[in-house]
């Protein structure tokens, strides 16, 4: 079937786009400041009692992991509702609970309620990871998905870097409360702009049977309405069921590991890279800037991916990005110039930490939009454990006494390991891309509105 989309359809489509990808990269913008700044603070814990009584390395490491077991959870939730209840009102949801987490985080005084608000705020952070990427993909136009998602998860090390910068500039005049309470800025700024401007995700609404909805968000929002769900989708079953069906099973047991994979190597270099290079002969800050490269790539090497994984597929370069990682991970054991190294460590950034958030974009397009809700946070709940265990590793590692060279060499290998399971996961399913067709405006467009081609 033929159809035309109007300049004005087209101009309303990409409006909705920029909204929903500029409101869904804040909000993992201020998911990366959640994750850095208890990092940031966390000294001022270790010699300070008064602030939340005696806090011991270890009781920091605890602490620490408890905002990552609540992103755990809270992705698991938001699979098991987000494909039930729609995108939209986990968002809001997710935006409201970890904005009030981190007001009453930053009201605690002492280490038990601390650690009951970090694992409380952690399941608001998780929800808001395992629905970004679901959302954006089903607004974002064909050709772009890959591209959308990558430039909204970006904003976890962009948030990061700025967490650093601002704990820099205003943990001695605000203290910690004061940068917790940073956190909480979006309930009132970003809540109030997604409340307006995000509309439901419209193949959602067509998969639920909610046709009529459907078509008034998308002759508002200028997004196209699939013509019809294909006979194979709608025998297909609803979030985590559909996940361990028969056709899914083995499937999702790849993303999960290669996701998990990816947030092992993420979380391992960003805790333990400046003890890394410092041992190697590096001073603190010099240590410190390597993450600052490491991010920059990461950031940069997402982005320029996803063009190639919208034009070729995600599979192949996410693929390509765990052997990116790891030849450069094993190429830190030679010995070159600072320069050298650091682009070394850039490009490492990119296959590691920016190979993760490309596996999000192939997760997304590769499930069907029963499932896909579900499908992301799976990936992103599942990858928590990997999170989790790489700055435990790290320790352990270290402790074992095992050599700079040598912990390297084993990030690559597990780096390949992530190259396989990417190469083993079955073909992309294509029975689920259905067509879409333009709705016009209940009003009558002006006599200058001329028709371009569709798009979709």
């Amino acid at each position: 079937m033929t159809s035309t989309i109007t300049t004005d359809q087209e101009a309303r489509r990409k409006r909705t786009v920029m909204w929903v990808v500029s409101l869904a990269t804040v909000g993992m913008i201020f998911d990366g400041y959640d994750l850095v700044v208890y990092g940031a603070v966390l000294s001022t814990f270790l010699n300070d009692p008064s602030h939340l009584g005696e806090v011991t390395p270890a009781v920091a490491g605890t602490l620490g992991s408890y905002a990552l077991l609540g992103m755990m959870f809270g992705a698991l939730l938001a699979g098991a509702f987000g494909d039930i209840l729609g995108r939209r009102k986990v968002m809001l949801l997710s935006y409201a609970w970890f904005s009030i987490g981190m007001f009453v985080t930053a009201l605690m005084s002492s280490t038990t309620t601390f650690g009951i608000m970090r694992f409380l705020t952690g399941l608001g952070i998780g929800a808001l990871i395992a629905t970004t990427g679901t959302l954006v993909t089903e607004f974002a136009p064909p050709g772009k998905k890959n591209l959308c998602s990558a430039i909204s998860y970006s904003g976890v090390p962009l948030g990061s870097l700025l967490g650093a910068l601002l704990a820099i500039l205003l943990l001695e005049s605000l203290g910690w409360r004061g940068l917790f309470m940073i956190g909480a800025l979006p309930i009132v700024t970003l809540l109030p702009l997604a409340f307006l401007k995000m509309p439901e995700s419209v193949p959602w609404l067509v998969a639920r049977g909610q046709i009529d909805k459907a078509r008034a968000i998308s002759e508002r929002t200028g997004v196209p309405m699939p013509e019809s769900v294909p006979e194979s989708e709608k025998a297909e079953r609803v979030g985590f069921a559909g996940l361990i069906s028969r056709g899914f099973l083995l499937s999702t047991v790849l993303v999960g590991l290669m996701s998990a994979l990816a947030q092992f190597l993420n979380y391992y270099l960003n805790t333990w890279l400046p003890v890394l290079m410092e041992q190697v002969g590096f001073n603190t800050k010099g240590s410190l800037a390597f993450l600052l490269v490491l991010s920059g790539g990461a950031i940069l090497g997402a982005l320029g991916g996803s063009r190639f994984a919208d034009r070729f597929g995600p599979k192949p370069v996410v693929a390509t990005g765990f052997l990116i990682g790891a030849s450069f991970i094993a190429l830190l054991t030679l010995n070159v110039p600072l320069p050298v190294r650091l682009l070394f460590v850039a490009i490492v950034g990119f296959g590691t930490t920016g190979t993760s958030i490309l596996i999000y974009g192939l997760v997304a397009n590769y499930f069907p939009t029963k499932m896909r809700g579900a499908a992301v946070a799976w990936a992103a709940g599942f990858g928590r454990l990997g999170g989790v265990s790489g700055p435990l590793l790290g320790g352990l590692f270290l402790a074992a006494g095992l050599g700079v060279n040598a912990v390297f060499y084993v990030l690559a290998g597990f780096a390949l390991l992530g190259v396989a399971l990417t190469l083993a996961v079955p073909r992309v399913r294509r029975a689920t891309d259905v067509h879409s067709t333009p709705v016009e405006p209940a009003v009558p467009l002006g006599a200058g509105a001329t028709a371009v081609s569709p798009t979709t």
